[in-house]
């Protein structure tokens, strides 16, 4: 499975990006629930497991607020490896707003 590796620096305290990211995740999960099936979120601390299928795709990422930096690794099926690209611009778009 290809993977795109996102990881975005800030500078807001590691338990601010934390809380701003949950947050986002959740105003995703409503916007976006009759697009995605099976949504599956798990917290491990400062990590976050995420899954779910679109399109009759299945996605999965995980995501680590680090210290200064949010790592995020999104596991794409070989049929959205076109569209990597776009995925990882996305990502860092908006891990950039939130994190702003």
């Amino acid at each position: 499975m290809p993977t795109v590796e996102v990881s975005i620096p800030y500078q807001i305290p590691q338990d601010q990006a934390l809380r701003r990211i949950k947050a986002y995740v959740e105003r995703m999960k409503a916007q976006y629930a009759s697009q995605v099936n099976d949504f599956e979120e798990s917290w491990n601390g400062n990590t976050g497991n995420f899954s779910g299928s679109t399109m009759g795709m299945s996605v999965s990422a995980t995501l680590t607020v680090n210290p200064g930096a949010v790592t995020v690794d999104v596991d794409l099926p070989f049929a959205a490896t076109f569209f990597s690209g776009k995925i990882e611009s996305a990502v860092r778009s908006e891990l950039g707003k939130i994190l702003a």
